[in-house]
Formats: structure tokens, sequence, C-alpha cells
């Protein structure tokens, strides 16, 4: 049978929206239990620099991440590593969140679980991941100001990050597998209009690499049958996100999966919130997911409150 631990507040993730969540639920007060499948950081883990978070300048992902876990620790968050297995709503309405070993009892389950890049599954994207192939446009499209960009995908996503990757260069070509965007035809029209170049038809074949770094783009074109391959400095990939959602299947979700808050971060069931990119939100970056880890640590806590008092 397994263990039973009773804390306050479990926050199952451990990137920045759990590990901020974790930090402020502790600072208040509130025994606060971190679970982990991985390392905390999440996907901080993997990027090589970040510059864009205020205050910090430029520093690794790692470091970041490890100064997330020092804080939230530093306050008296625990973190315990292993997989959820599943989450059990209680006839008390608390919930019971399940591992292998140990069973987590809490009033309140904090969702942090992210979500993951839809990959091209091609030779060297994973290679080159975080060294000339990205995820995130204004993460790391700085890095390759007046550089040669290719973006791929051809959902508004894909369209509107290359619009903002044209800001920084002039030479900037998407990709699309079909004969056209999936976009809205407003964002498809302001993109040629800003003179970025297409490849229609055209699949990634491989992203080739050279002392480290992404060098060039093998294509496939599907109408000729045409091999060709072209220098590029780097490949930003939109080919749709996959929230990990799955351990709260009644929860309000959008057409893609990804869980609907309201702007207290808490689902449609009472005492679940949700924070960071499994969130349905508008624009996923370290520093909104730190945000939504604090705005669900303050009202989750207002939330225990409230139930103890009703309790009487």
């Amino acid at each position: 049978m397994a263990e039973e631990k009773r804390f306050d507040i479990v926050i199952v993730g451990g990137g920045p929206g759990g590990l901020a969540c974790g930090q402020y639920s502790a600072r208040a007060g509130r025994k606060t239990a971190l679970i982990e499948e991985m390392a905390p950081g999440g996907q901080t883990m993997i990027i090589d620099e970040i510059e864009n978070y205020p205050g910090l300048g430029k520093v690794s992902g790692y470091e970041i991440g490890a100064k997330f876990e020092e804080q939230a620790t530093g306050f008296g968050c625990q973190i315990f590593f292993g997989s959820v297995d599943g989450i059990e709503r209680l006839e008390d309405g608390t919930f019971k969140v399940k591992t292998s070993d140990t069973d987590y009892c809490s009033p309140v389950v904090v969702i942090a679980t992210g979500s993951k890049h839809r990959n091209l599954e091609v030779p060297g994207e994973k290679e080159f991941t975080g060294h000339g192939v990205s995820y995130c446009a204004t993460c790391d499209g700085p890095f390759f100001k007046n550089r040669k960009i290719l973006v791929c995908g051809g959902g508004d996503s894909a369209c509107q990050e290359s619009m903002y990757l044209r800001k920084l260069s002039d030479n900037v070509t998407i990709t699309h597998r079909r004969d056209r965007f999936r976009a809205q035809a407003s964002i498809v029209k302001a993109m040629t209009d800003a003179g970025i170049k297409t490849k229609m038809n055209t699949t990634v074949q491989s992203i080739n690499g050279e002392n480290g770094k992404v060098k060039s783009v093998t294509f496939l074109n599907k109408e000729t049958g045409e091999v060709s391959t072209e220098e590029f400095d780097g490949v930003f990939i939109f080919v749709g996100n996959i929230p990990q959602s799955q351990l709260v299947p009644d929860c309000e979700k959008d057409g893609v999966g990804f869980i609907k808050t309201d702007s207290h971060m808490m689902t449609n069931i009472p005492g679940i919130f949700a924070v960071g990119d499994v969130r349905d939100t508008p624009f996923r970056q370290i520093v909104t997911a730190a945000a939504d880890g604090a705005i669900a640590a303050h009202y989750a806590s207002e939330y225990i409150d409230e139930i103890n008092n009703n309790s009487y």
C-alpha cells in the first residue's frame, strides 16, 4: 500500500510556473509539495542561453532553473521526484495525487505539467536544438539578428513568429508542407507584405550542421520530387504544441487540449489550478509562467481559507 502524505498544496510539475507557485505558497505558510518527473526547471534545462528574463541579463537555462529551485526550497517547498499516475477527487472534496510509492493528499492541486513541442522528427533536429534549432522566436530570435532564418509551419503561430523574426533579419523564409497556409488570411497577407519568402509543398528532410551549429537544411519538393539543400543559420519550428493535460480529463480545455482557467488560475473544478504552458494562454514565456505560479499560489491560499471557514 502506498505511503500517504498530507499537504496544503500539491503542485504537479517543476518548471518555472510550478517552482514559482511552490515559492509563493510556501512563503505564505502553506505546507507545499512539488512533484517533478525529471529535474526542477522544466524546459529551461534545455535552453542554452536566456537573455530576456527581467533583471538577470544573460543566463543559462540550467542556472535559472537552479535559482527557481533554490528559492522554492529555501522558503520550505518540498520537492519529490516521481511520475504522477493519476489524480483522484475524494468524497470530502480534497484530492489524492497518486505516484507509484506515495499518495499526496491536499485540498488544492496545481497542474504545472507544461507542453511539449511537436517535432519535425527529422535528422539533425534533436542534435542541434539549442544550437540553431529553436521553438521560440522571442526567446532565441535576437541571437539570429541579420542572419538567414528558416521557419517551419503553416498555422497562425508559424506565420506570426516569422513576422517577428522579420524584424530581426531581412532574410526569412517560411516552409510549409501544403500548398496553402492554415493561418488566417489576414496574417498570411501581412506576412507576404513583409517580404517573407515561402517554400510551399515542401518538407524538411534533414537539418545539417557544422562545428556544432546549424549550417544548412535539406528539402523535398512534394510536387516535383526534387531534393535540394540550402544554407541557413537558424531553424525555427512551429508545427504545434502538445499540452500535458492528461491527468485532469474533467478540466475544461480548448480544442487542442490546453486547460482553461479564470484570472485566478483556477479551472472549472474547484481546488484545481493550472499554470504555465499547460494553460490556455496567448503568450508562453518563463516570465509569464512564473507570474501564473504566483497568482495561483495567492488564490489557492485564499481558497483554502474559504473552505476552512465554511467547514466550521
